[in-house]
């Protein structure tokens, strides 16, 4: 087993089981890719055994703190066997009122740079570092016979396997001859049906972490009487589908991917909902708020979920202007007591940050509103105490006065 000596002063993070170590804490030692390797302090005792990146800035990815542990097959069937557990007792306690569910959450269930969402009976998995992509086989092996998928699709194309070095690569893992290939699905949310495909939808298909947050709009706009409702960065209309269950009379739907609002509409129409109710604008969302503000065009409740505008905090100043213009724009089109849902995905942006950012765009805007609620991902997407980075979504609801 190669070694990973830390610096001195530099164990702390690992001491309090935070399980990542950048490249300038190191002071001596290398491995392979992937290769797992021993973690010892300056003075040369145990931290962790971990997984080493021989290009990213995370050189060290820890996968126990225990040092009589070992990283073999069985250690990935525990992490999985109790990953998916965990989502079982959620589901049976009804917190999880999907058959869309996120099965493992990275560094939340002890495995960093594993994503694992379950669609129906088709599994969707990202390995986005180099420690999974080693075992890769091995952990499709077990989510396939923990599960009782027999479907597995890969989705590792995303930027982050760039900075491990690896090649982004997507297909089928298991399964691809059953119901001839094909990668669409339809889930069943809240009682309301979505339509995906984890061939060509972002992430691993879908955006699961949003579902509680999808219920809550219903249960808004039904609660506040909501009638005219602008859904900026729809995608396939998820927060659409729920403002009309919620009884709204219009719906707008903002995306720049045609795909996506042609989704959509399918989405509509999977539901039985009025498609006449909607319209679908294939646009730049900063665009068209501008321009229906000029038009002296007003809603009753505006949804803003962009996508990640700071992956990381060193974005964090270019992402925080186009947060505080788009919500500065959505303020001022709202309806006096209209309804905001606003959020951030991006790890670079704190909650404190965010709520920060709005406020600003609030006296820009020359709006106040009540805070009703803050919002954050399903619970299938858990945070964990010693990994606060992990709570990557967050969302404010306010009421405009």
């Amino acid at each position: 087993m190669k070694t990973i000596r830390l610096r001195d002063g530099k164990d702390r993070s690992l001491l309090r089981r935070h399980p990542w170590v950048f490249e300038g804490s190191i002071a001596r030692g290398s491995a392979d890719s992937g290769e797992t390797v021993r973690v010892e302090a300056h003075d040369g005792r145990f931290l962790a055994w971990a997984a080493y990146s021989l290009q990213s800035n995370i050189r060290v990815r820890a996968w126990s703190f225990d040092e009589a542990e070992r990283i073999d097959a069985s250690f990935f069937e525990r992490r999985l066997k109790r990953a998916i557990a965990l989502r079982e007792r959620l589901a049976a306690g009804g917190l999880l009122a999907s058959d869309g569910v996120r099965l493992v959450h990275g560094e939340a269930d002890g495995l960093p740079g594993l994503v694992v969402d379950r669609y129906g009976e088709v599994l969707s998995a990202q390995f986005l570092s180099a420690g999974v992509e080693r075992w890769r086989e091995v952990i499709a092996q077990q989510l396939c016979a923990i599960t009782a998928c027999t479907r597995l699709y890969e989705r590792s194309d995303a930027n982050v396997r760039d900075l491990e070095g690896l090649p982004q690569r997507s297909g089928w893992l298991r399964g691809a001859d059953e119901q001839g290939g094909s990668t669409e699905v339809v889930i069943t949310e809240h009682g309301r049906r979505l339509g995906l495909d984890v061939a060509l939808g972002h992430k691993t298909g879908y955006y699961l972490d949003q579902r509680d947050n999808r219920q809550r709009f219903a249960e808004l706009v039904r609660q506040l009487g909501c009638q005219t409702v602008l859904n900026c960065y729809s995608y396939t209309g998820g927060f659409s589908v729920a403002a009309l269950a919620g009884g709204a009379a219009t719906v707008t739907s903002v995306d720049s991917s045609g795909p996506a609002l042609e989704q959509a509409r399918r989405n509509i129409g999977l539901n039985g909902q009025n498609l006449a109710a909607c319209s679908f604008a294939d646009a730049d969302v900063n665009q068209y708020l501008r321009a229906a503000l000029q038009e002296g065009r007003r809603f009753d409740a505006i949804v803003l979920d962009p996508p990640k505008f700071a992956p990381s905090a060193a974005h964090a100043d270019r992402a925080s202007r186009a947060y505080k213009d788009i919500n500065r724009l959505a303020l001022k089109l709202l309806s006096p007591g209209g309804l905001l849902l606003t959020f951030s995905c991006s790890g670079g942006i704190n909650a404190d940050l965010f709520h920060k950012i709005v406020a600003g765009a609030g006296l820009d805007a020359e709006v106040d509103g009540y805070l009703l609620q803050r919002l954050e991902a399903a619970p299938d997407h858990p945070t964990t105490i010693c990994f606060p980075e992990g709570e990557y979504l967050k969302g404010l609801a306010i009421i405009r006065q």
